[in-house]
């Protein structure tokens, strides 16, 4: 992933500004090869940015789309230079959601002898669809998702698989799937109940697929900031991925970690697992250089901590 997913920032001048360097840095003119839909880089260290790269189509999810975002982030959660995701979209919207057009077919008429089989085909895609969000709650490290404009269907789908999200004033969040005769069915309706925290407001948004703008976005805990503009956010979005990428990867990506579980079982089982992970994880010479840091009453960005 290192010839991938890095894009070295050489002979540029230093500028005032780290984080609107690095969002100037992040601008790309296509799709990141072997990915056709993804456009991957480093605009800073420890930080790998993931932008949906299909403008001309608003983004939309085609085929190649659902495999990529599996093959992308597997190579990130295997990369150790890497330590936190900003994720955006290209062009004028975030997403337009799924591209019907192009997987249509595959989805709703599949090659097959006879119902039990169609039935079995269409499960093996829908599993496969799921995973391509799943992946991003699966990485280890902190992915925070930067939406503009309209996140429409399989894009509030992925969002809600990622840690922090942030988005413009112009932004508006869409469950769509009931518009075009289908049930959410890519992590929607199983994630964003926990992330807003309220059943009846999930219900109306799902049932009834009207637009929740930012502004209530923002009342609900969908999203945690907005910002004026896409370059306002893009910085913001690069200074938070700055302060996680100066701490320990330890204590980074073991959060993260134990933040998922606890999501989904008891606080007692939760605090059992904290305790089993810390069993280890505690031996870690991170520790006792963040301490010695702050002692020293110096910054987490002043202690090298070695690559995870």
């Amino acid at each position: 992933m290192s010839s991938i997913i890095r894009s070295a920032l050489s002979g540029s001048r230093r500028l005032y500004h780290p984080a609107l360097t690095a969002v100037r840095a992040m601008s790309a003119s296509g799709p990141t090869p072997p990915f056709t839909t993804l456009s991957i880089s480093q605009p800073a260290s420890h930080v790998t940015h993931v932008e949906l790269h299909r403008p001309d189509k608003r983004n939309a999810m085609n085929k190649a789309f659902w495999s990529e975002m599996i093959d992308c982030f597997n190579q990130i959660t295997e990369d150790p230079e890497c330590r936190v995701v900003v994720l955006s979209g290209a062009g004028k919207i975030f997403t337009s959601g799924i591209d019907l057009m192009d997987v249509a077919g595959a989805l709703l008429d599949p090659v097959a002898d006879d119902a039990a089989r169609k039935a079995w085909t269409t499960h093996h895609i829908i599993l496969k669809f799921q995973e391509s969000f799943s992946v991003i709650e699966k990485c280890p490290k902190p992915v925070i998702a930067a939406v503009h404009g309209g996140c429409i269907g399989g894009g509030v789908d992925m969002v809600t698989a990622c840690d922090i999200r942030l988005c413009t004033q112009d932004a508006w969040f869409q469950v769509k799937e009931v518009d075009i005769g289908l049930a959410a069915d890519v992590g929607t309706l199983q994630r964003l109940p926990t992330v807003i925290g309220s059943r009846s407001l999930v219900n109306e948004l799902a049932l009834t697929a009207r637009k929740m703008y930012s502004d209530e976005a923002m009342c609900c805990g969908l999203v945690s900031r907005v910002l004026p503009d896409k370059e306002t956010m893009l910085t913001a979005a690069m200074e938070i991925a700055g302060e996680i990428a100066a701490r320990s990867p330890v204590a980074v990506q073991g959060t993260k970690i134990n933040l998922v579980y606890s999501r989904d079982h008891s606080v007692s089982e939760s605090l059992d697992y904290m305790a089993t992970w810390n069993m280890s994880m505690l031996q870690t010479q991170d520790l006792a250089k963040s301490a010695q840091a702050a002692i020293e009453k110096k910054s987490p960005k002043d202690v090298l901590f070695s690559k995870l």
